[in-house]
């Protein structure tokens, strides 16, 4: 069990240090082998590769590389002939792990299970946290969702023992915190198919977000692409102290680069606040740089790191990576393609929002600026918590505050949650009496699971459609997210500022210079939160969730019902014809903001997430028609009769008509759910054309044989209307840096023509000629053999 790795790995550690006193050469060191994790004793870091890797590029490139470039450029398929360079290249990639949270991995394990491979090629894990909803308390809503869910949860752990996946139990935690706690480590390269896989950043790794389409790709052992992303530095002096916290860096800096600054791009933090920074909070700071859009961002290995990977028994992998510590930070005058300064000391307690995660405001100031726009200053609940802010150190800074306050009498004014990120988390706070404190002051211990921050939170004390306000620890507050009802105002901050907003009831309180009344009526100030950043004594690892695949996987079965209602086998989608696309109908011009939220919303839509079919019928829901200003309810070109934007597609299926969507800014933002390209696949989508998207989306689309392109002109948006028509001309010439044609058929019967770019390579063309990335590797298949 978990503990008892743990306890093992700690008498390894103690006898290793004994034979390092003996001054035993840098070389054996080097080459002992230390596990990834606990749960898979043989399968070894290997830095040497990493090393040698590396040193080819520099000297290939001869210039200092930046943190992000050693790991990216380390983990290359081939480093001698892989041409490189920044925002322009794909580059082939052997990432070392893939992790994938249950709602995303029913999707890819069904992709996997139609490659008809027997066994992923590299170590792979499946987390049980998405499909728990918040309802009564912790234990209560996870008896539910293990009884509600247990036809999916069946489903992932046999698929898990049938191909070599470790199974993360429903309880066991949300996935970041799990990889946090057991595979990240630094230099390491993991994928993982929830946007804030780049929690694992703040252990120095590069994890990035992706689609099953693409996990599935690296568990079938073939080079995985990513378009090589430019590095954006963020040099941080200075030392946070007070109520400032790692999570007002994030919060400091997507106000700074909005939600789309960070797309194609690494965000590396450097310079020497860094130090100032627990391990912990810098994988905040990395969990939420996905709200930028970056690929993903990192701190490089240092003391802070080490002391994390020793307090969670891995101290072996601490002892190896200082022998490598040099490829482990960047090169002295490695040059990035933007650099930010942020200077700690003067940073001040953020809070961002409502209805967008760049949207910033010092906390001094939001109550002001809440009666200036009109949005509703008491606060009705207050959520801690989450995959970005869920750590000891969190919990025991929020715990701070609500002692504070029950010392002086008060309890939360608004309702309370708190969310464990693990049950490591869980079982430390219970012990160490962070959890009753909070309970003490009002607060509700949620699940291990992601809960409200994804839309699984069962809310009753509001009507759908009454404005009210939410403060949360999470990391986004699209509008509807947390509770689908998009009159709801969410602001993302900081846990103990959470609380401290929470116990006061109202956006006007500013904890750093604001008085609350105590049981007596005297007046008292809340002190700024001093918690200890890991526990004094080892974690408590809690109930054992983890189930290992086993040696061989062959005769396990995989059962999917043709009757079920939550899974359903994949079919294959349909080649593309040779032809140009022609004459195609506009499903629905979308107006403004498009996240993943509204092409293919959550919250209750989650049970769906294994059964193609019947999760279309969320399609595009959430996005407005700018014809008419409605969320789904578009024009049926073929009836003229308004209706749903899924049975509109549908009938557009039926009757054999392909269609498009027209799409604004960094359209596809938000988490990396793959259904939101799936699904327009499926109801008989051929394009999307959007002024940008957002990187993962993109990706998303390429894979499921759709064709995302971007306006030449983004003023031509204002060309194409809801009744036009539109052909793509010049597909038999597909290829890469080659613009596409687009013929406009308006109604009255003129045309005019517009150019559409793309970002399409070579192999992803091949993607969309074979009708996706799956059949594409089939063909692959079939033709080696």
């Amino acid at each position: 069990n978990i503990q008892y790795c743990m306890i093992k790995c700690l008498l390894d550690h103690a006898l290793n240090s004994g034979i390092r006193c003996y001054h035993v050469a840098p070389v054996l060191c080097q080459r002992a082998k230390v596990a990834m994790s606990h749960f898979e004793p043989n399968e070894y870091i290997n830095y040497e590769k990493l090393e040698k890797n590396i040193n080819i590029v520099r000297k290939r490139l001869d210039r200092p590389l930046t943190l992000s470039e050693k790991i990216v450029y380390g983990h290359l398929d081939d480093p001698a002939k892989q041409e490189i360079e920044r925002g322009k290249t794909y580059l082939r990639l052997r990432p070392d792990r893939v992790a994938m949270q249950d709602a995303t991995a029913q999707m890819a394990m069904l992709q996997f299970i139609s490659s008809g491979l027997p066994k992923v090629a590299v170590p792979s894990t499946i987390h049980c946290d998405h499909l728990i909803e918040a309802q009564s308390g912790g234990e209560k809503d996870l008896r539910r969702a293990k009884d509600i869910n247990q036809e999916v949860y069946n489903f992932l752990a046999t698929a898990g023992a049938k191909y070599g996946v470790g199974f993360w139990k429903p309880g066991s935690g949300i996935i970041h915190q799990i990889i946090l706690e057991n595979y990240s480590y630094p230099g390491v390269m993991l994928i993982g198919t929830d946007s804030h896989t780049p929690n694992g950043g703040g252990l120095g790794g590069i994890c990035i977000g992706v689609g099953g389409a693409d996990a599935v790709d690296v568990m079938a052992g073939i080079p995985w692409e990513l378009k090589c992303p430019k590095v954006i530095g963020v040099k941080l002096t200075g030392k946070l102290s007070g109520w400032s916290s790692p999570k007002d860096v994030i919060l400091k800096v997507a106000g700074i680069l909005t939600v789309k600054g960070g797309t194609g791009a690494i965000i590396e933090y450097h310079g020497p606040g860094v130090d100032s920074i627990s391990c912990t909070g810098m994988a905040t700071i990395c969990n939420m740089g996905a709200e930028i859009g970056a690929t993903t961002s990192i701190f490089p290995y240092n003391a802070r790191m080490k002391k994390y990977l020793g307090k969670t028994g891995r101290a072996d992998i601490a002892a190896l990576a200082d022998e490598f510590q040099q490829h482990l930070v960047p090169d002295s005058g490695c040059q990035y393609d933007q650099v930010i300064e942020i200077n700690l000391s003067e940073l001040k307690p953020h809070i961002n929002g409502p209805f967008t995660p760049d949207l910033a405001h010092p906390v001094s100031d939001i109550g002001a600026v809440a009666e200036k726009e009109g949005w509703p200053v008491d606060i009705r609940v207050g959520l801690i918590g989450s995959c970005t802010n869920s750590s000891y150190e969190d919990m025991g800074r929020s715990a701070a505050v609500a002692k504070q306050a029950l010392a002086h009498g008060l309890k939360c004014k608004s309702k309370f949650t708190i969310t464990p990120g693990s049950e490591q988390i869980r079982a430390t706070i219970e012990r160490d009496g962070y959890a009753q404190i909070l309970r003490d002051v009002g607060g509700l211990v949620l699940a291990n699971a992601c809960g409200p921050c994804i839309g699984q939170w069962d809310r009753k004390d509001i009507k759908k459609g009454e404005k009210n306000t939410i403060v949360t620890s999470y990391n986004r507050n699209f509008t509807g997210r947390n509770d689908a009802n998009p009159e709801t105002h969410a602001f993302v901050t900081s846990p103990e500022i959470v609380t401290a907003l929470s116990i006061a009831g109202t956006l006007k309180f500013n904890p750093e210079t604001d008085y609350l009344t105590g049981a007596d009526g005297k007046k008292f100030k809340l002190e700024a939160p001093d918690a200890d950043e890991l526990p004094k004594l080892e974690f408590d690892p809690g109930q054992d969730t983890y189930q290992y695949p086993p040696k061989d996987g062959s005769g396990q079965h995989v059962d999917v019902s043709p009757t079920s209602q939550r899974l359903q086998l994949l079919e294959p989608f349909d080649k593309w014809d040779g032809k140009d696309l022609e004459d195609m109908l506009i499903l629905i011009k979308v107006k403004g903001k498009c996240t993943t939220d509204h092409i293919s919303a959550a919250g209750p839509w989650l049970k769906f997430r294994g059964h193609l079919d019947n999760i279309s019928n969320n399609l595009l829901i959430g996005a407005i028609n700018i014809e008419n200003g409605k969320a789904n309810s578009v024009r049926n070109a073929l009836t003229q009769e308004f209706g749903p934007v899924p049975d509109t597609a549908r009938y557009y299926k039926k009757m054999g008509v392909k269609w498009a969507v027209i799409g604004d800014e960094n359209y596809g933002e938000g988490s990396s759910r793959e259904h939101a390209a799936l699904e327009p696949r499926h109801l008989g989508g051929r394009v999307i054309i959007t002024k940008s998207f957002a990187r993962i989306h993109e990706t998303n689309l390429k894979k499921q044989g759709l064709l995302p392109l971007t306006f030449a002109d983004p003023a031509d948006y204002n060309k194409i209307h809801p009744v036009d028509k539109l052909s793509i001309v010049g597909l038999a010439d597909f290829a890469p840096g080659k613009p596409l044609k687009c013929i406009i058929k308006h109604p009255n019967g003129s045309q005019e023509t517009i150019m559409l770019n793309h970002t399409f390579n070579e192999s992803q063309i091949e993607w969309f000629q074979a009708g996706s990335a799956l059949n594409r590797m089939k063909e692959l298949q079939q033709k080696s053999s």
